[in-house]
């Protein structure tokens, strides 16, 4: 089976068209929107951890913040560094291994990514080393609860969601969607909050920040479910 970094780097053509369509997927419906605020101020530096196409790193540089660009891809990275529009620094890096001295940036972003690397603990940690005493990292994963299940249904109303796995195990998940003529598959590494949250205590974060969001609206079967979860946590 490939890595975790290997799998989006041979779906990154697919990943492009999905990400750079617009319209097309919650961050440009409603994700983005929830995220953006809870950043920090531009400073020194901002870190964007699985940055993939570039659409993060670009909304980051349109806020001010000087940005470094780190993916696992190398076609996604050479997708953000040839956009006429991003002016991120890019490196194609392993997140568990950051090419940055210690305490080097004051920010770092992990927005849907910390759930698609293969060594979350070694990439946690080495955010914690990059990042300067009271630097902050603000992240999005697929929600644990989402990850574990499915709606038994894609009728409209309000399907059940099922659980068909435990929610505790951690194990490897590839969701393939169709949607509206674009194909993608997702590969990422299912895990609970507790062992998400672990991992950032563990690595001498403090939350400060903790936020369920999902579609908005009343008339689709998200409306009563999380999807995402969004977090900021300081570094001590």
């Amino acid at each position: 089976m490939p890595s975790l970094r290997e799998a989006w780097d041979d779906h990154a053509e697919q990943w492009i068209a999905w990400a750079r369509t617009p319209g097309h997927d919650s961050y440009w419906r409603f994700h983005r929107a929830a995220f953006l605020p809870i950043l920090p101020a531009p400073g020194r530096l901002t870190l964007d951890v699985g940055s993939g196409e570039g659409r993060v790193s670009r909304d980051l540089l349109a806020l001010g913040h000087r940005v470094l660009a780190v993916d696992g891809s190398p076609r996604l990275v050479a997708a953000a560094a040839s956009h006429e529009g991003d002016r991120a620094a890019q490196v194609v890096g392993d997140a568990a291994a950051l090419p940055l001295a210690d305490g080097a940036a004051d920010c770092a972003v992990a927005f849907m990514s910390l759930h698609d690397v293969d060594d979350l603990e070694r990439a946690v940690a080495e955010v914690a080393r990059v990042l300067a005493p009271g630097g902050r990292l603000v992240a999005a994963i697929v929600h644990p609860v989402n990850s574990a299940g499915h709606f038994a249904s894609v009728d409209d109303g309000l399907p059940p969601f099922v659980l068909t796995e435990s929610y505790f195990e951690r194990r490897r998940t590839a969701e393939h969607i169709d949607k509206n003529g674009l194909a993608m598959t997702f590969h990422s590494l299912h895990r609970s909050l507790a062992d998400f949250c672990t991992v950032l205590l563990e690595a001498g974060f403090l939350l400060e920040l903790l936020r369920e969001v999902t579609e908005p609206g009343e008339d689709d079967r998200w409306h009563r479910f999380p999807m995402f979860l969004d977090l900021r946590a300081l570094r001590s």
